[in-house]
């Protein structure tokens, strides 16, 4: 009691003492260079060329595409598209900046008039329906002065205006600087249609076995070295997984049909207020059906009448063979099990019709097109109908000719319609005519000549549905099983093994990037990349993961760092194209100074021929793209032959057997304009990349994401 009367009395002390204690801590956070006092790391998302990308605008801006995407996209696939598009972004404002480039008012609105959304908007046009930039500026102004909102979206687009009037401006500077010189366009001719036939023998890199070639750990690392552009590689990781589905288990199924079948029938149960036995009516006598359906089944009673290709086509046959009162089930259809019960038929209920359309001039949704008065669309329609009588068989290839209906290509077919879904002189011909009958319909559409190709009943169906679940009991077990499984793995045995023990499926995943989302086999599983990617999570640990029905027991079983590739990583790439060095010089020197029949011989192939070739489409049939091959045939003089070379797919002896140089052309500048156009158009694109791999960017969208 006597320590309690010593707090109360100092109880101002120690209010102070907290404060200043929660003020140190929260000021020390202020100070601090750390993630959480909101240091480098905290404050942006990454770097390009050592300019930051703010987090807090980024998320912003993830949460603007977010809004305008919808539902349809995930997270990580709006992160993704906004980091591209301010990588980009920062990228050329830096171009932008060095190079001076700015836009003005008047440029900006110069910008605005090629785009449709503002132009093609009454909002901003004068009395002659034409964009006014007058007009434009006051609704401007109006929305500063009087809706905030709709100001505050039109400063978003301006930005995104000034940013691609500046790309416009910046890559047609580039363009500018674009061309393509006579010569230039002569040589692309020559290149296209200078021509050369050869007589050949290759012999295949594949006539000596992989397996004769050693290659070892030494030459695959000097491989490597020597081509390093071609084995770099970003961060990843590989990992292997053992999936626990939850579904119904044959216990599960066996129960949901067992109690569907139990809600066939009427069954007795007591009521206590009564003191009497109470007769339930099962699904096969009930007297309301919806109610019923209501309370007993996961899918609800539909009244509408379906046609036979309406209903699920594994048991359309059989359920349009119900007669009225019929019960069909109980059956698995999907994730359901169903009894179904014939409540109706209407004969004839739908009817599959063709028609062809002549419309004119003012019918309603008439082509603009159309200019034939109603007096001529009504003769031609009549010809058209004798025509159709005579030779019902051609009825496709009329429609197909001489509708004006949507339906023209599909020879004017309608598909099957019920009753009241076409207008009323349509529906009343098709409906009161027999199958096969052609006649003459008019409507607001305008002419119609109509040939009724089938009639079928429709039918009302109840269907009481139980959706087969996995039990509770079902839910612990697998539960049980991951667990146990997550245990054994972490403790004392290898995974494979263990997967191998229990008739698991392991399944791999490799090369997994820092920002991806989606595992093959698991869907949308961000949680167990950042795992991955987890500098605490050591190669060869084993987690458990809650996923959408189900739980995968993951193993982290390779990393990645960035840079080049280990010889073991690079091999799968580096072995074939040693292989094919080896092959080359191995067959090159045992056929020395051959003469091409030798050079067959020896190998046991047969020389062959190709003819026309050129140098930009360098294909020899039956070996593929041999561009050097090609390329040291049109260095020969016609009748030459020339050494062992080494190609993409063999070694090769040729002879020139015939040059055929391209007609000269008086002038070339459609040659030299066509390459001029193609760089052009590739401005944007190779210009980006080119600038993007110059630069040093630092990527920190793992650590918020």
């Amino acid at each position: 009691m006597a320590i309690l009367e010593n707090i109360r009395k100092r109880t101002t002390v120690l209010i102070l003492i907290i404060g200043l204690a929660l003020f140190a801590f929260v000021i020390s956070g202020v100070f601090s260079s750390n993630e959480l006092g909101g240091g480098k790391v905290g404050s942006s998302v990454g770097e390009v060329n050592g300019d930051e990308i703010s987090i807090d605008q980024f998320r912003r801006d993830v949460e603007a595409y977010s809004r305008m995407a919808g539902p349809s996209a995930s997270s990580i696939q709006l992160v993704n598209q906004v980091w591209d598009r301010e990588v980009r972004n920062t990228i050329l404002s830096q171009q932008f900046e060095d190079l001076g480039i700015e836009i003005e008012q008047d440029q900006i609105i110069n910008y605005i008039k090629t785009i449709p959304s503002y132009v093609q908007n009454p909002e901003f046009h004068n009395a002659n329906g034409v964009f006014d930039e007058n007009k434009f500026r006051e609704a401007v102004a109006d929305w500063k002065a009087n809706n905030p909102s709709r100001y505050n979206l039109w400063l978003q687009d301006e930005q995104a205006i000034i940013q691609n009037a500046k790309e416009q401006r910046y890559f047609n500077l580039i363009r500018a600087g674009i061309g393509s010189t006579l010569k230039e366009g002569e040589l692309d001719y020559k290149l296209a249609n200078d021509k050369v036939d050869i007589k050949y023998v290759r012999v295949p890199f594949s006539s000596i076995p992989d397996s004769s070639i050693a290659v070892t750990k030494k030459e695959i690392a000097a491989y490597i070295k020597e081509h390093e552009k071609d084995f770099k590689q970003d961060r990843a990781r590989d990992i292997q997984f053992v999936y626990f589905e939850e579904k119904a288990s044959l216990e599960d199924e066996n129960a949901v049909k067992e109690e569907i079948s139990e809600l066939l029938e009427d069954r007795v149960e007591y009521n206590a207020q009564k003191d009497a036995n109470d007769t339930i009516k099962g699904f096969r006598n009930t007297d309301d059906m919806m109610a019923f359906l209501d309370r007993n089944s996961d899918i609800k009673y539909d009244t509408v009448y379906k046609a036979k290709k309406d209903l699920p086509a594994k048991f359309a046959d059989t359920l349009m063979a119900l007669a009225k009162g019929d019960i069909y089930g109980p059956y698995r259809d999907g994730d359901f099990f169903k009894v179904s019960k014939m409540m109706d038929r209407k004969a004839n209920g739908t009817v599959k019709s063709s028609h062809i359309l002549i419309s004119y001039e003012g019918a309603q949704r008439a082509n603009p097109e159309v200019t034939r008065t109603k007096e001529e669309a009504e003769k031609r329609a009549k010809e058209l109908l004798r025509e159709a009588k005579a030779k019902p068989a051609i009825f496709t290839e009329l429609a197909r000719d001489n509708s004006d209906g949507p339906s023209a290509p599909q020879g004017g077919d309608l598909g099957y319609n019920q009753e009241g879904v076409m207008v009323a002189p349509f529906n009343d011909f098709t409906f009161s005519n027999p199958v096969g009958a052609i006649g003459l319909v008019e409507t607001d559409f305008g002419f119609h000549v109509v040939k009724i190709d089938d009639k079928q009943d429709v039918v009302r169906i109840a269907t009481l549905a139980r959706e087969v679940e996995p039990s509770e009991e079902t839910i612990n077990t697998l539960f049980t099983e991951a667990t146990k499984f997550e245990m054994e793995t972490i403790s004392d045995k290898e995974f494979t093994a263990a997967a191998k023990e229990n008739n698991y499926l392991v399944r791999p995943v490799n090369k997994i990037k820092e920002m991806d989302e989606n595992l093959p086999g698991l869907s949308a599983q961000r949680a167990i990349v950042q795992w991955a990617f987890n500098e605490d999570t050591e190669l060869g640990e084993v987690k458990r993961f809650n996923i959408n029905n189900g739980y995968a027991v993951v193993q982290l079983t390779a990393k990645y760092v960035e840079g080049l590739m280990s010889v073991e990583d690079a091999s799968a790439i580096a072995l074939p194209k040693i292989r094919k060095e080896k092959k080359a010089a191995q067959i090159i020197e045992a056929n020395k100074g051959k003469s091409m029949d030798a050079f067959a011989k020896d190998n046991s192939v047969i020389a062959s021929t190709a003819s026309a070739l050129t140098m930009k489409s360098p294909t020899i049939p039956g070996a593929g793209s041999e561009a050097f091959v090609v390329g040291t045939a049109f260095g020969m003089e016609e009748g030459e032959t020339s050494g062992l070379i080494k190609g993409d797919s063999g070694v090769y002896m040729l002879t020139v057997t015939k040059k055929e140089a391209a007609p000269e052309l008086d002038n070339y500048s459609t040659y030299a304009n066509n390459l001029q156009s193609s760089a052009a158009g590739r401005v944007n694109y190779a210009v980006y990349n080119a600038l993007k791999e110059a630069s040093t960017i630092e990527d920190k969208r793992a650590t918020f994401y």
